[in-house]
């Protein structure tokens, strides 16, 4: 990703030249939108699954004739994910405080190296 910095009141901090609480809050930022995509990919399954059920029981219906829409809500919510991935991992831009706590140490690590 590289060293692209934080921006502080409108001027750009490169990572380098970061003090220990400007780590702090980069890392942690950085740390919120990837458990905000984990989130958002497990809440897509799980509705993506219970729409799958509900397809298949109405699909039965005389009205819908074994049509199948729920997939269509799949691509599209689909495509909204890769963009939310591409946010979070591509243009810079897990779960617990636990596991928040240690990725937070493991960047400032990472960037110290």
């Amino acid at each position: 990703m590289g060293n692209t910095g934080i921006l502080k009141s409108r001027e750009r901090i490169p990572l380098d030249s970061m003090n220990g609480e400007d780590e702090y809050k980069w890392a942690k930022k950085r740390v919120e939108e990837i458990r905000g995509f984990i989130i958002h990919v497990c809440v897509f399954f799980g509705v993506i699954a219970m729409l799958a059920i509900l397809n298949v029981i109405t699909a039965r219906l005389p009205l819908l004739n074994g049509l199948w829409w729920f997939y269509w809500v799949a691509i599209f919510w689909g495509f909204a994910i890769m963009w939310h991935a591409m946010g979070v991992f591509v243009f810079g831009r897990a779960l617990g405080k636990k596991w928040e706590e240690k990725e937070i140490k493991r960047l400032i690590e990472e960037k110290n190296k």
